[in-house]
């Protein structure tokens, strides 16, 4: 077992998750339920699972693309977002309604 790595991933995915939308979406079911055992294990079930599939897709895509390429496509998915949050804040377009 690589523990560097290990911590490193848990450290990383820890601090984005901090605040984020599943994060804010348990707070928001633990509020409204009886049951904080059960959102909990909810969550925490759903978050092992989508780790798991990135894990298992990262690992499948880094057999065909080289690891520079993926960081670059990542990069560029990023900028992406980052301008379009940037550009198109939320405005509802006047032909929304």
């Amino acid at each position: 077992m690589d523990w560097h790595l290990l911590g490193l991933s848990f450290i990383t995915v820890f601090l984005s998750e901090l605040g984020d939308k599943s994060q804010l979406a348990a707070i928001a079911l633990s509020g409204r339920s009886q049951s904080r055992r059960a959102v909990f294990f909810g969550t925490a079930g759903a978050l092992l699972l989508t780790s798991f599939l990135g894990a298992l897709a990262g690992g499948a895509v880094a057999e065909f693309l080289p690891t520079r390429l993926l960081k670059a496509i990542a990069a560029v998915g990023f900028a992406i977002l980052a301008a379009r949050l940037l550009l198109f804040n939320g405005e509802a377009s006047p032909d929304a309604e």
